[in-house]
């Protein structure tokens, strides 16, 4: 079954990245809202609003694979330009350091505001750019951090590692969103 799986995102780059971010990226999400809601919750009537949601996840599976080649040569660039460590060409935890670093204050913020915007179309929604800042802030102390380990793992096999990191964050978000809930819930009763 590895062997499958590693032919696979070998020799489909794009389309593994759709998959697993598709697979794991909407069930993290489903996960979360299944944490802080405790039940399931499929985004409204009829399978359309998750099946869409679904996709959207595909396709930023694609970008996430194009933003992971174009932020090692982005870093590479800036080696060979003197505007960066030396040793980030040489030294892998230099190198997974500098590109989860990049990756997530540059790119980052982008793919979360396009994201949350689809989510708030399918659903719906207004945009909560309050909510959206704080998210912003899991760059920082999850994205990076994760980042770093997913980008010392052989090329293939890192939108691999990202799509089980959409599943750990959206457990532990679920979970912070339930103790917010409880601990909003204990306020009011204490009134």
């Amino acid at each position: 079954m590895i062997q499958v799986y590693l032919k696979f995102v070998k020799n489909y780059p794009l389309l593994s990245s759709a998959v697993q971010i598709l697979l794991l990226g909407t069930f993290g999400e489903l996960l979360a809202v299944r944490i802080r809601m405790n039940k399931w919750h499929f985004f409204g009537p009829g399978p359309w609003r998750l099946i869409i949601k679904a996709l959207v996840w595909a396709f930023l599976g694609i970008t996430f694979k194009y933003a992971f080649v174009g932020f090692f040569g982005f870093v590479e660039a800036l080696v060979h330009k003197g505007f960066w460590f030396e040793n980030a060409d040489t030294n892998l935890l230099v190198r997974a350091v500098s590109v989860s670093f990049f990756s997530n204050i540059i790119f980052g913020p982008v793919f979360m505001t396009f994201h949350r915007w689809t989510d708030n179309q399918i659903e719906k929604k207004e945009m909560d750019w309050k909510s959206l800042q704080k998210a912003w802030f899991t760059l920082i102390w999850f994205w990076i951090p994760a980042h770093t380990l997913t980008f010392s793992v052989p090329f293939d096999l890192q939108i691999g590692v990202l799509a089980v990191w959409t599943v750990i964050l959206g457990t532990m978000l679920g979970y912070f969103a339930r103790a917010k809930i409880e601990k909003d819930k204990l306020l009011e009763n204490q009134r």
